[in-house]
């Protein structure tokens, strides 16, 4: 596993995303949030190509919108 500058700066944008979204799907008890927050918190460690990272966690990132209505 490489570690470029980009791939760990895009692992911390999205892993704090992810613990923002599972803190409140915690309080909320949803459990959409939730399960995409430990998604994005744990994605970046198994995705190794950035380009891929990004596309993967933008999606994951915007299911809660799409779901929790």
């Amino acid at each position: 596993m490489s570690l470029d500058t980009a791939a760990l700066l895009w692992g911390l944008l999205f892993g704090s995303i992810g613990l923002g979204y599972a803190i409140y799907g915690k309080k909320q008890r949803s459990a959409v949030p939730f399960v995409c927050g430990l998604l994005l918190m744990g994605l970046p460690y198994f995705i190794e190509s950035v380009v891929l990272m990004v596309a993967v966690c933008a999606v994951v990132a915007a299911m809660p919108y799409f779901f929790t209505r």
